[in-house]
Formats: structure tokens, sequence, C-alpha cells
């Protein structure tokens, strides 16, 4: 395909697309490689998912090809859990890197030939400051930083101590490799940083064979380089680095110089994004962990019902801009609710059930009615709902003395069964305490499937499960994990204080129509006027019966606000 030929893929345009369409159509590049390189130093969140789908939607969009890069360069921090579960995340996501699945520590011993390079060159130092003194030596942003005494030591020194650091003679901390650039730069990221660290720590990889490893800004440049990464695609965070990204590159004359190209991060509101805070969550077991449903991790949400057609709806719908804001948590949602609300069949369900006895009904009798899975799209089929002489209704479906514009169930009043008959409260039965135990009702035997014979107008519908051929089941209800939009904002010094003591609520006798026996870890389901639901893949068996809710049918929170 010529410069000529190159269309623009049909996706809503943003910056970074308009670059790739661009680069391609004047010949800069005649195929595009992008990468995702995470840290394997805990689990994918939300945050990550915006990353994932725009490196890799733009290689797919653009027929290149996208790599998973293991930035592994702080054994200390990583783990062989976290590298498992990155990978499952993203191929959860439906993304694929094929055969081009990297590490860093593939290109320790280049990186640290480059490094000899610089030492060579005049254009890096080992360097004696301690870690407070480097910093303190650095300056701010409004005074230039101060030579360090060592700067200035020969190449054969340079050299006899960055050898002596990779071969285990000197204590972490007491050495390190600094790129000599500019300690007057205006940017501080360019007041000779420091390059290499010791690090007595075995690598899940490389095992003792290391004890020094390269920092981020110095390894991933390189990274990029040696992949041949046409476009380096990272967060705002990182567009103070980009300076030295292209030094280090410059300097070395390494053949590919990727483009580093900044994008706001996404900022989520209810929630943390913060890996530290996070792994905070899991270690003082404030959730449960980092799969609890509450978190703002893949495998949270995943086990929570959130699909990955869900996901990446809202990645495409927040887009992808230069200026950092805080995206509503109520946009995430309504993008689940929306995904859900085409796939999910319905079914039945009473999460806080009531006894109803139809008097009127005969005794030890039982019938079927015939249920659609979905009441838009009859290629979803239906299934058959057992009815019996008693049947358990929501407690809030019933008021004895009921208040204005409540038009459910109460006494003298009638009430359409959903899919089965309209039925009118006679009168309730309470235990010694005074609340009500069982509410007793009378039928319409004519008004089979929910249309009274005489025309009359009934106005309220609910939904019930017959308690003959109810399935008991736990089923959790989980909302926001913290009650403040910001948590730990400038006002609130410490996330913690503001989590939200309401955001699980475990109800432990709920009644299920029998169908949702049959249901699996990949089933989604609409209990009908209670919200979006799914098994739990952590605590459901078979015999116990364990359901999530992944959304409400509304945003209740636009009261609460």
């Amino acid at each position: 395909m010529n410069s000529t030929e190159i269309a623009t893929p049909e996706k809503p345009n943003n910056f970074i697309r308009n670059i790739v369409t661009e680069d391609l159509k004047s010949g800069k590049h005649q195929s595009i490689v992008t990468r995702f390189p995470p840290e394997p130093n805990g689990y994918l969140h939300i945050g990550h998912a915006k990353s994932i789908c725009l490196n890799f939607g733009i290689a797919r969009d653009f027929a290149g090809r996208c790599h998973l890069r293991f930035d592994d360069t702080n054994p200390a921090k990583e783990e062989v859990e976290y590298e498992d579960s990155i990978r499952e995340s993203v191929k959860w996501l439906g993304f694929d890197w094929g055969t081009n699945m990297y590490y860093a520590s593939d290109y320790f011993e280049r990186l640290y030939q480059f490094a000899v390079r610089l030492i060579e060159m005049g254009l890096a130092y080992v360097d004696s400051l301690t870690a407070d003194e480097i910093r303190s030596y650095r300056g701010t942003l409004s005074e230039p930083g101060k030579e360090s005494p060592y700067r200035n030591r020969s190449v054969q020194e340079n050299l006899e101590l960055f050898q002596g650091m990779r071969d285990g003679k000197y204590e972490d901390g007491s050495l390190v490799l600094r790129a000599k650039i500019d300690m007057a730069s205006p940017n501080i990221n360019l007041r000779d940083p420091v390059i290499y660290r010791i690090k007595t720590v075995e690598h899940h990889r490389t095992g003792a064979k290391w004890c020094i490893y390269p920092m981020y800004d110095y390894a991933h440049c390189l990274s990029d380089s040696i992949e041949g990464i046409t476009h380096s695609i990272c967060t705002l965070e990182f567009e103070d680095h980009r300076p030295l990204y292209d030094w280090v590159l410059d300097v070395l004359k390494v053949p590919c110089h990727p483009q580093q190209i900044e994008f706001a991060r996404l900022n989520l509101s209810y929630t943390v994004m913060s890996k530290r805070k996070l792994l905070e969550l899991v270690q003082e077991k404030l959730v449960d962990g980092w799969d609890d449903p509450r978190m703002p991790t893949l495998v949270g949400l995943k086990r929570r019902g959130y699909t990955p057609e869900s996901i990446r709806n809202f990645c495409e719908t927040i887009g992808v801009g230069k200026s950092d804001s805080i995206i509503d948590m109520s946009i995430l949602e309504d993008a689940v609710r929306e995904d859900l609300n085409v796939r999910a069949p319905r079914a039945m369900a009473v999460i806080r059930p009531l006894k109803v006895v139809i008097e009127s009904y005969p005794e030890g009798e039982s019938e079927e009615f015939e249920a659609a899975n979905h009441p838009n799209d009859p290629a979803m089929g239906s299934r058959k709902v057992p009815f019996s002489r008693t049947v358990y209704i929501e407690r809030d479906d019933f008021q004895e003395e009921p208040v204005k514009g409540f038009f459910r169930l109460a006494p003298g009043r009638e009430v359409r069964l959903r899919y089965a008959y309209i039925v009118k409260c006679e009168s309730v039965v309470k235990d010694a305490n005074g609340e009500i135990v069982e509410v007793r009702c009378s039928h319409d035997p004519g008004s089979r499937g929910g249309n009274a014979p005489d025309g009359r107008k009934i106005k309220g519908t609910i939904h019930w499960v017959s308690a003959a051929h109810a399935v008991d089941a736990e089923v959790r209800l989980y909302d926001r994990l913290f009650s403040t939009p910001n948590p730990g904002g400038k006002n609130e010094p410490d996330y913690r204080t503001s989590i939200n003591p309401n955001s699980m609520e475990v109800v432990k006798d709920a009644k299920l129509e029998p169908s949702l026996s049959q249901a699996n870890l990949e089933s989604r389901f609409q209990f009908e006027r209670l919200g979006y639901f799914c098994l739990d893949s952590r605590d459901s068996k078979p015999e116990a019966l364990v359901f999530n809710r992944t959304a409400t049918l509304r945003d209740s929170w636009t009261v609460k606000k």
C-alpha cells in the first residue's frame, strides 16, 4: 500500500490517530508499532484499560502491531502473580499481542552496554552521593542544581566503578550511575538523572545474575528503540520526561527513535487509581483482595460482572485528550448498563422476600407461564416460570399503609404478578413483634397472563418467585467504594476516611426463579426491576449460589449528590 492509498480508520478521531494517519501518509513510517508496557507490580485497573484500548486499538485499526512488554526493572516490587494477571486482563479485554511479548529484562545486557558507551562518551558517571544528597543537589524549579563532586571522575574510573557495581562489590545505595547532562537545566529531569542503581534483589526472571537495575526513564526509551516502536504513547505525567527520552536516543545515535506522545490519564470519580493506594486497600484488608468487585481493577470489574465490551465502549466514549480531568463514575456505570440492557436475559429474583399465600389458588397445584428472556429480542427465546399457591415478593412491594403514589400491593388493592395473575390483598399476618411476615391474597382466575377479563386497569405490576420452586441464593449488593468524588483530595488528606460504609450489603436469603440454577460464570442477567447480576466467580458454587450486583437499573447517585 502506498501513501496515497492509506485511509483513516472508521473510528472517532483524536490527536494521536491524526498523528499516526499523517505519519503513514507522509511515508515517515511504512507500518505502525505501538506497545503497552506495564510494570508487574500490581493488578491492572480501569486507567490501564484506556491505555490498552488506545495502543492495541491503533495497532489494529492501522494494520500494525502492538507489543506487550513488561517493565520488570524493579524486582523488589514485582511478582509473577501480577505478570500472569496482566496477560489475562489484556486478553479478557479482547486484545492479543500474538508473538510480540517482551520484557525489559530481555535487554539487560544491551542496556548495560549502552550505559558503558555513555561512560566512554563522557556522558555518564558513577556518583557516590547518597540519595538524600542527590536530592539536595538537584535544586528547585526556580534554582539551578549543583554539580556532584564526583561528576568529573575519569572515564576509566567510571568504567571500573560501574563494572564493580555489576560485580556486586558495593552495597545498595552506595553508588549510582548518572547521565551527565545539565545541572542548570530548567527541566529537573535533565539534571543528571540516575540511570542505574544497585539493588541486591533476585529478579523473578534473571535470578541473581544482576544486582544493578536500570531506571525507568533510561530503560524505557531504549526498549522502545530496540523493539522498533514507532509511537511511544504514554500518559501526561511523562511529558516533562520526553526531553530525557529523546536525549538518550539522540546521543547514542540508535537507528530507531520512536516518537513519544502524551495523553491525559484516566481519573475516575469515587475511586482511587494509585497503585500504592490500591495495594494499601488490599494489604490493610479494607477490601476483599485485588478482585474485590468494588475495586477499579480489571479483575474486580470482571468479577462484578462488567463485560469487556462495556469497558471498551467506555474508553471510546471518554476519548483521548491532552487535558487532565475527572470522569464521573456514572459514565462507566452507564456503559455497562447500556451493554447489559442489550445482551442480558431477564429473570425474576426476590432479594428481600415476603411470603404471599394466594388462598383462592388450589393447594398442591402448580402451573407454568411462558416468560420472554428479553422484551426486545425474540431471538433470545423464552423460558417456563413455575407458579404455585405460595409466592415470594419483594418486601418493598407491600405497604400496609400505602403512601401517595404507591401503586403496588396494599390491603384491598390489586396488582399484577408479572406473567401470571392479578391478585388482591385480603389480610396480613404479623409476628409477636408486630412485623408483617405473610400477606394473604385472592386471585382472579380469568386474568391468567396478567390481563383482567373485564378490562379493568391495574396500575401495578410486580415480580415474584414461586416458593415451592425457588432457588436459594446469597446476593451481594455492591455500591461505590468511596462516598466522596475525590478521595484523598486536598480537603481530605487520608483517602480512607471517605470509604463508603454501605459499599457492600450481603443478603443471605434471596429467592430465585429455578432457571437461574443453570447460570454459569459467563452469564449476565437482569433481575427484573432490581438491576444486573452475575455469579460470583470466586465464592459461588452449584450447591450455594452467590450473585453479585453489577449495576442498578438507573443511577441512584444522582439523587444522593
